[in-house]
């Protein structure tokens, strides 16, 4: 049997600390305080058997209570199909990292390609790069490619109903970099449009953004937004959840100049929070503000088809503080990912799916609205996900969801934000809803 990964021997220690000039681990240790050092035994069990280690893990994962799920704010339970991580789990994809060498990578470089080109058709917009870590740090790199192109203007104004998540990780990256963010009023569950114009009128801003749907589940229109930013030489940056895409208004068909957004919603489990894959699309123009890398196709020397790295501003490479950004692209397995993804759904697949969800959430909310117990906050459309009211205390109906077996919703200022995907079935909705009359 091969085993790669023998400790050190004796031999190999004394070896090591000969070459770094130095007698023992302690002289290589001399520079820590003593005060900070761990001088106990460490806490580790006894050795295990490969058989117990499976039951011990067995053990630990059956305490996990499965509930099934109308939370969202941003992480949905969408259904994936089995071929995804059937074929994710080939090691030419798990065990690859990043395609340096487009001699060696074209199979990489071909299915980053490949997502780009469906993630630009999704949004609308004429350019993807090779993914993010996840929605909010996508957010965060738009508000800094904003202020890049912006020429001496370092204020973004946010709407009132994004994500506090969202604006959370903004807030965090606009401290360290000097970039100043203000917040729109909203008015009756919606970005205040006069509140926008009348700021902007100001000038100094680099961007405006937005969510589609926002925080509430209500699905906004924008019309008038691009132009008012445009007039002010400001951007203007649209935050949607991928799969509501395609049923929604692209970013592209409402005049935006960056699209960004989770495409967790696009089959990916929502695994306890991660890893989840950001998007980031925007104009032709803004190609060289993009951060992470664009992956092109050409031909080669005998004329067939290849495909390179066009664009790459990654902090691996020389002059890092002239890089449009240090974060790394995200890990293209997840990219792969949904890419497999909305190549076996099809446009029909993601349509359908999403009315799905539609549906769903449409047929909770007027279920829930019968039983008196709730109301609707704002009288507005909304996709898959709304924002409820509720007369009693929702901390305690929360936890009888648990207790029944759902995870029901967030809750969220005076109730609860409720979001249905296609997976949940009308039994299922039906006994969720059976449960707030108890």
């Amino acid at each position: 049997m091969n085993y790669k990964y023998f400790p050190h021997t004796e031999d190999d220690l004394q070896a090591m600390l000969e070459k770094v000039g130095v007698k023992s681990l302690d002289d290589l240790y001399a520079q820590i305080p003593d005060g900070i050092r761990f001088k106990g035994d460490y806490d580790l069990p006894s050795e295990m058997s490969e058989l117990e280690v499976r039951q011990l893990f067995e053990r630990l994962g059956s305490q996990n209570k499965q509930l099934t799920c109308f939370a969202g704010m941003g992480v949905y339970d969408h259904y994936t199909p089995s071929v995804i991580p059937s074929l994710l789990q080939r090691s030419e994809f798990l065990t690859s990292y990043t395609p340096y060498q487009a001699e060696i990578s074209q199979g990489t470089l071909h299915y980053i390609f490949e997502y780009q080109s469906m993630m630009a058709e999704l949004t609308g917009m004429d350019v993807s790069n090779a993914s993010m870590y996840d929605g909010t740090t996508a957010a965060a790199e738009a508000m800094m490619m904003a202020v890049a192109a912006g020429k001496k203007v370092n204020k973004l104004l946010v709407s009132g109903t994004i994500d506090p998540k969202t604006y959370a990780v903004m807030a965090n990256y606009a401290l360290h970099q000097g970039i100043t963010i203000e917040m729109a009023d909203a008015k009756d569950g919606v970005t205040d449009f006069d509140d926008v114009k009348a700021r902007l009128a100001k000038g100094g801003y680099a961007g405006v953004f937005v969510q589609q749907p926002n925080v509430y589940g209500i699905v906004e229109d924008f019309t008038g937004f691009a132009e008012a930013c445009h007039e002010q030489k400001a951007l203007f940056i649209i935050d949607s959840v991928a799969a509501d895409l395609a049923l929604l208004k692209t970013p592209g068909e409402w005049g935006a100049d960056i699209a960004v957004g989770d495409a967790q919603s696009l089959g990916i489990p929502m695994s306890f929070g991660g890893p989840y894959v950001g998007y980031l699309c925007c104009t032709e123009k803004l190609i060289r503000k993009m951060p992470g890398r664009i992956v092109g196709m050409t031909k080669d020397t005998r004329g067939q088809r290849a495909f390179v790295l066009t664009l790459q501003a990654r902090e691996q490479h020389i002059r890092r503080q002239k890089a449009t950004s240090n974060i790394c692209s995200n890990q293209s397995l997840m990219a792969l990912w949904v890419t497999v993804y909305m190549a076996l759904m099809g446009r029909q697949g993601l349509k359908e799916a999403a009315e799905r969800s539609y549906a769903g959430a449409h047929y909770l909310c007027d279920e829930l609205l019968k039983t008196g117990h709730f109301s609707l906050a704002y009288d507005k459309p909304f996709f898959n996900e709304f924002y409820v009211k509720y007369d009693g205390d929702a901390e305690v109906l929360s936890q009888r969801f648990v207790e029944a077996g759902f995870l029901g919703g967030v809750t969220f200022e005076e109730g609860f934000l409720f979001a249905v995907t296609e997976k949940r079935t009308k039994e299922e909705i039906d006994n969720l809803v059976k449960i707030t009359a108890l």
